[in-house]
């Protein structure tokens, strides 16, 4: 059973970064592939981004490609997301996700292991 913990999400305003984190307890970490996805109010659950076991393949939702990267350091079992230019539109929950290493996914159902969610809030 993989647990993934979100941090570093808090309020930020327009035109601000933030650095998202998600520490995995899992000892095999290096072997599943993760990805980013939000969801705000009344909105279902979007993708963001992912990254494969290895680090060398990423994928991007449209949204977010130019202001976001995603990045892993499978020695300390984290994933991260860096993201620039913040605006109203990027306010949610923002959860990190995982499965098992296989292509690079954007539905959260070919997705088996969740973090509780971390909150970013951008204000004008």
């Amino acid at each position: 059973q993989v647990q993934l913990v979100e941090s570093g999400g808090g309020l930020v305003q327009t035109g601000g970064s933030l650095r998202l984190s998600c520490a995995a307890s899992e000892r095999t970490f290096s072997t599943y592939d993760m990805a980013w996805f939000r969801q705000a109010p009344g909105k279902e659950r979007e993708f963001v981004a992912a990254i494969n076991w290895s680090g060398s393949s990423t994928y991007y939702a449209d949204s977010v490609k130019g202001r976001g990267t995603i990045s892993r350091d499978n020695a300390k079992k984290t994933m991260y997301l860096q993201m620039n230019s913040l605006n109203a539109e990027d306010t949610a929950v923002y959860y990190c996700a995982a499965r098992r290493a296989y292509s690079l996914g954007s539905r959260p159902y070919e997705y088996d292991y969740w973090g509780q969610g971390t909150q970013v809030t951008v204000s004008s």
